[in-house]
């Protein structure tokens, strides 16, 4: 992680992005706020909360809440398998910093992407909506990633609530 940032530091132009499958569509997010990459395991589901919430992790002793993806961009969620993972990702809200847990099928690899090559989101052909989109980029063999605007797929509305979450289950344990 601290080759990512000194990375980023040294090259503003470019930029690391995790990689990761998702219904067999290639996805990538800013490697900045990936904190780590788990193995999917038990979550403690939690009443009454939207359905992409997956339920929440004890992460060496901090409550962390889990957003199925595939659910939050209202696609058919697979089954987890082995290769399902949770992405560790660090979120403003207020002056604060959150860790949440994104479920996804499967974690590919880092890519260098330069900032010129990133294209902007398609108004339409997405599965997802796309106000989550930050751009495409077309990979060498011809296939695409969708770079994801984390600050829209964990909206400020919707840190609120998982915040609130993360207060009541810390309350009761």
């Amino acid at each position: 992680m601290a080759e990512a940032l000194l990375n980023h530091e040294n090259n503003p132009e470019q930029a690391q992005y995790l990689t990761f499958l998702l219904n067999n569509e290639m996805y990538a997010l800013a490697i900045l706020n990936v904190k780590e990459i788990l193995e999917y395991g038990s979550l403690t589901p939690v009443p009454m909360m939207p359905e992409f919430i997956q339920g929440v992790i004890n992460l060496r002793g901090e409550v962390v809440p889990v957003i199925n993806l595939a659910k939050r961009f209202r696609l058919k969620a697979k089954p987890a398998d082995k290769r399902t993972c949770v992405i560790i990702v660090e979120v403003a809200y207020n002056d604060l910093r959150q860790d949440i847990g994104v479920m996804v099928d499967s974690v590919s690899e880092v890519l260098d992407i330069s900032n010129k090559d990133i294209r902007p989101a398609p108004g339409f052909g997405a599965n997802i909506r796309t106000d989550f989109i930050k751009g495409m980029v077309q990979l060498s063999q011809g296939s695409f990633v969708i770079v994801l605007d984390e600050d829209r797929v964990l909206s400020i509305q919707e840190l609120a609530m998982i915040n609130e979450m993360v207060d009541r289950q810390e309350a009761t344990a």
